[in-house]
C-alpha cells in the first residue's frame, strides 16, 4: 500500500515540473528554410540572417620598394700581381717580405746573389781598358800614316816639276807617285783599325751596362703597392721564372666578390649598382659596387658572373664566401601583401573586396617583390581592399565581413 502511494506522489511531482517548464519556456515558433513563416493567430516571425565570415583584408597602397638581385660567391683579388725574377740562375740570398705584409711600389721583396755578376763586370772592365789601349795605338798609327802620306805627296809633286824641267826621269816620277798612293792606303787602314777599336769599346760598354742591369735586377722589387698573399721564394734556392712566382701580391689590397648571377637576372645588371654584402654566419655589414658584369654565361650552370668591388676589404680575406643583395632600383609603387597574390593557369590574381563586402577576382600584373610586399602594375587602384591571404576559403562572388589586417587577431 505504501509503495503505490509513493509512486503516485512521484508521478504528480514530474507532471508539476513539466507544467512549470512549459509555463516559463514556451515553444519557439516554427521556421521555414529561410525568412518569415506563418504561425497560429496570423503572426509572423523572422529567422536570424546567416552571418558573413570574417576575413582579414589589406589595402592597396603606395610603398617604396627595392628591386634586388640576390647572389653569392667567393672573394678574390681585383688584380693579382705575380712577381717573377727577371734574371735566372742566381741563388736567393735573402727574403725581405712575408705573407701579410703591405708593401709600397718599388719595395725590395728578396735579394739574389751578386757574386758571379760582379766577377763578369770585373772582366769586362779589364776588356774595356784593353779596348781603350787599342784605340790609342790605332790613333797614333793613323797620325804617323797621315804624316807619311803628306810627305809622299810632296815628293810626288817635286818629281813631277823636275820631270817637266828635264832634271828627273819618268821612272823617278812614277816611283814618287806610287809611294804617295801607298801612303794614302796606310792612312785608310789605320783609320779603319781605329774605328774597329772604338767599336770594340762600345761592345764592352754595352756588356758592362747589361751586367749593371742584371745586378740591379738581383733586387726583387714590388712593381705595385699591395699586400703579399703568397710567398714561394726560399732562401738558397735558384731563382727561375719557369716555376711558381716568387711572390703574389693583391694590388692596392683591393678585393672583389665574384658573384654568380642567374641567367634571367643578367639583363638587369650593370656596372655601378650598389650591393649589400654579408659573410655567412656573421652580421657584420659590408657594402660594395658592381665593378663589371662578365659578358659570357657558363654553358653548364647557366649562370653569369658579376664582380663586386668590396668597400671594407680590410675586414675580409680572399677565399671567403659572401652573400650579396644587389639593388637594381628603388621607387614608390602600388603594392599589396605578397600573401594576397595567387597564380593559376590564367596568371596572377588577387581577391578584391568591394565596399559592400562582395569578393571578386582581379587579374593583376606584378613587378618588384621586396620582402612581404609585391608591386601591382595594373589591375587594382590605390586604397582598394584585397583578401590578405589568397588561400582563404573565398570565391568570386562571396560576401565577407572584411577585417583590417591591423585589427586582425594575432594567430
Amino acid at each position: 500500500m505504501n509503495s503505490k502511494t509513493n509512486l503516485l506522489i512521484a508521478g504528480l511531482a514530474v507532471a508539476a515540473l513539466a507544467a512549470g517548464y512549459l509555463l516559463f519556456y514556451p515553444a519557439a515558433p516554427k521556421t521555414g528554410a529561410s525568412g518569415p513563416v506563418a504561425v497560429e493567430g496570423g503572426a509572423e516571425s523572422t529567422a536570424p540572417a546567416k552571418m558573413a565570415p570574417a576575413i582579414t583584408v589589406a589595402a592597396t597602397q603606395k610603398t617604396v620598394l627595392r628591386d634586388t638581385i640576390r647572389s653569392s660567391g667567393l672573394v678574390g683579388a681585383v688584380e693579382r700581381i705575380l712577381v717573377q725574377p727577371q734574371i735566372e740562375g742566381q741563388a736567393i740570398d735573402s727574403i725581405d717580405a712575408e705573407v701579410g705584409d703591405h708593401v709600397a711600389a718599388g719595395a725590395v721583396l728578396a735579394r739574389l746573389s751578386e757574386m758571379s755578376l760582379k766577377l763578369q763586370k770585373a772582366q769586362l772592365v779589364a776588356s774595356r781598358a784593353s779596348a781603350m789601349a787599342a784605340i790609342a795605338t790605332s790613333e797614333a798609327q793613323m797620325v804617323e800614316a797621315q804624316s807619311s802620306a803628306q810627305e809622299a805627296h810632296r815628293t810626288e809633286e817635286r818629281s813631277r816639276e823636275l820631270q817637266k824641267q828635264g832634271n828627273a826621269s819618268q821612272a823617278t816620277a812614277d816611283q814618287a807617285k806610287t809611294a804617295a798612293v801607298g801612303a794614302d792606303a796606310r792612312v785608310l787602314v789605320t783609320k779603319q783599325s781605329t774605328e774597329a777599336a772604338r767599336a770594340q769599346l762600345d761592345v764592352v760598354d754595352a756588356q758592362i751596362d747589361n751586367v749593371d742591369l742584371q745586378l740591379s735586377r738581383t733586387q726583387i722589387k714590388a712593381p705595385f703597392a699591395g699586400e703579399v698573399v703568397e710567398r714561394n721564394a726560399v732562401r738558397g734556392a735558384i731563382a727561375s721564372a719557369a716555376g711558381a712566382p716568387m711572390f703574389v701580391l693583391v694590388r692596392d689590397g683591393l678585393l672583389e666578390l665574384s658573384a654568380d648571377i642567374a641567367e634571367q637576372d643578367l639583363p638587369r645588371m650593370s656596372a655601378g649598382l650598389r650591393a649589400k654584402l654579408r659573410v655567412a654566419g656573421s652580421d657584420v655589414p659590408l657594402t660594395g659596387t658592381v665593378r663589371l658584369v662578365e659578358p659570357a654565361i657558363d654553358t653548364v650552370t647557366r649562370l653569369g658572373r658579376a664582380r663586386i668591388a668590396i668597400d671594407q676589404a680590410d675586414r675580409i680575406r680572399t677565399g671567403m664566401f659572401l652573400e650579396a643583395e644587389i639593388t637594381v632600383s628603388e621607387r614608390e609603387v602600388l603594392s599589396v601583401p605578397i600573401t594576397a597574390l595567387g597564380t593559376d593557369e590564367k596568371g596572377a590574381f588577387v581577391m578584391a573586396v568591394d565596399p559592400d563586402g562582395k569578393v571578386r577576382r582581379a587579374t593583376v600584373i606584378t613587378g618588384i617583390r621586396d620582402g612581404k610586399l609585391v608591386e601591382v602594375k595594373s589591375g587594382l587602384d590605390e586604397g582598394e581592399l584585397v583578401v590578405a591571404k589568397a588561400a582563404s576559403f573565398v570565391r568570386d562572388g562571396d560576401v565577407i565581413d572584411p577585417i583590417s589586417a591591423a585589427d586582425a587577431p594575432v594567430t
